[in-house]
């Protein structure tokens, strides 16, 4: 007697016929319909709308996740643990006995270019899984003038979302360049600040909460499209800006208050190399932020600047370090990657000499590592040791003056 023929359950094609076949108890399915099976569960399961209470991580947990991404600022992924936990608590939680209604913690955070703001906000929306997106101030303008709508934040979280108005609903926008849209000055001109001050006009209604139409390819340029409605009354937004010259502004305010017999020990007290620790709101408002949205991002935080300790750990110590990242890409090839010592100090001390915060770290490995990763995979080599000398010859043949006249423009 001929053994039974193998075949798909679903559709009958014969084990010769289809590319993979995979057998169950009593029965099998091919590829193919295992694929189309895939895509019907997705289309017709919906997901949970919101993070339930009992997977929410608590402050002290989301804040050692945050270790293992970002080096030092602990102030800032204390408040960033305590504000999102307490957001997400609210969510669970939207109606008390008592008539106390939870208002919403957006945040703003403040600290110089390349300090991890944008990496805080991306690994918490990480851990959380909530739909993220980023996006950038700078290219908003007041509604019927060239650029970006204000309502275009939202339609970047539905994408996140892959449309899920329920999921878009309870995720997290992170603002960046919040900064950049400050008005730009205090005497009133025949001209309209469409970047500045009617940008923060409009982004008034989606911080404070409200229903809002969202074009969902990107408004005026298909104005024929429907549009769909979003509540951000549950989407928390988190703003982040370097606001380049604000230490100036504290500093002033500071040495203004500071007044009386023990003036002078009282400026001495202060840490001069890191101002930002003393910012309030009013430097926000002196800066060119209008006071109602300053009322809508209660919770400010600054970041610390990096000393060249906490660049040499972030370079070699995070989970997505970029030294092992490196070693990952090399170990694809089968060739184990090593640095001698000295090399991570050098790269360290010419990130310090040009000031290029942690985001330079990458730029100055890139420019060592180029030509090894041009020259390795043609090679027939296990392992190679990057040394110093030949890490000085590859940042010093590098149009390093370039690089550091665009830092010091941004």
């Amino acid at each position: 007697m001929a053994p039974r023929q193998k075949k798909c359950s679903f559709c009958g094609r014969s084990e010769r016929d289809a590319e993979l076949l995979i057998s169950g108890i009593d029965g099998y399915i091919c590829n193919e319909c295992a694929e189309q099976a895939h895509e019907i569960v997705l289309a017709n399961v919906k997901k949970p709308s919101r993070l339930k209470m009992k997977d929410l991580p608590k402050p002290a947990e989301i804040k050692a996740y945050l270790d293992k991404y970002v080096i030092g600022q602990k102030d800032a992924k204390k408040t960033l643990s305590v504000a999102v936990y307490n957001h997400y608590k609210r969510l669970n939680h939207p109606e008390a006995e008592d008539d106390v209604e939870l208002e919403k913690s957006n945040i703003i955070m403040v600290g110089s270019t390349g300090t991890g703001k944008t990496l805080l906000a991306r690994t918490i929306a990480k851990l959380l899984v909530v739909p993220f997106a980023i996006v950038d101030a700078t290219v908003l303008t007041e509604a019927g003038y060239v650029g970006e709508d204000v309502e275009s934040l939202l339609t970047r979280l539905l994408q996140a979302a892959d449309g899920d108005v329920n999921q878009a609903e309870c995720g997290i926008v992170f603002i960046d360049e919040i900064d950049k849209i400050a008005r730009k000055g205090d005497n009133p001109s025949i001209t309209r600040d469409v970047s500045g001050e009617g940008v923060q006009q409009g982004l008034l209604k989606l911080l404070e909460g409200s229903v809002v139409n969202v074009p969902p390819q990107g408004g005026r340029k298909h104005p024929e499209q429907q549009f769909i409605q979003v509540n951000t009354k549950n989407i928390l937004f988190i703003c982040g800006g370097a606001f380049d010259g604000i230490e100036k502004r504290i500093a002033q305010r500071l040495n203004t208050h500071v007044v009386g017999f023990d003036a002078s020990r009282n400026v001495a007290k202060l840490d001069k190399s890191n101002m930002m620790q003393y910012i309030a709101p009013m430097d926000l408002k002196s800066f060119g932020l209008i006071p109602e949205i300053i009322g809508r991002l209660p919770i400010l935080t600054h970041l610390e600047p990096l000393d060249r300790t906490a660049l040499l750990r972030i370079l070699t110590e995070p989970k997505n370090s970029i030294i092992k990242q490196y070693i990952r890409l090399f170990a694809l090839d089968g060739v184990k990657l090593t640095f001698a010592d000295g090399v991570f100090d050098y790269i360290v001390d010419k990130a310090v000499e040009f000031k290029l915060g942690a985001r330079g770290l990458r730029s100055l490995v890139e420019t060592v590592m180029m030509d090894v990763m041009y020259e390795i995979p043609s090679q027939h080599v296990s392992k190679y040791e990057v040394t110093v000398d030949y890490a000085k010859s590859k940042v010093e043949k590098a149009n390093m003056f370039v690089l550091k006249e665009k830092t010091e423009d941004k």
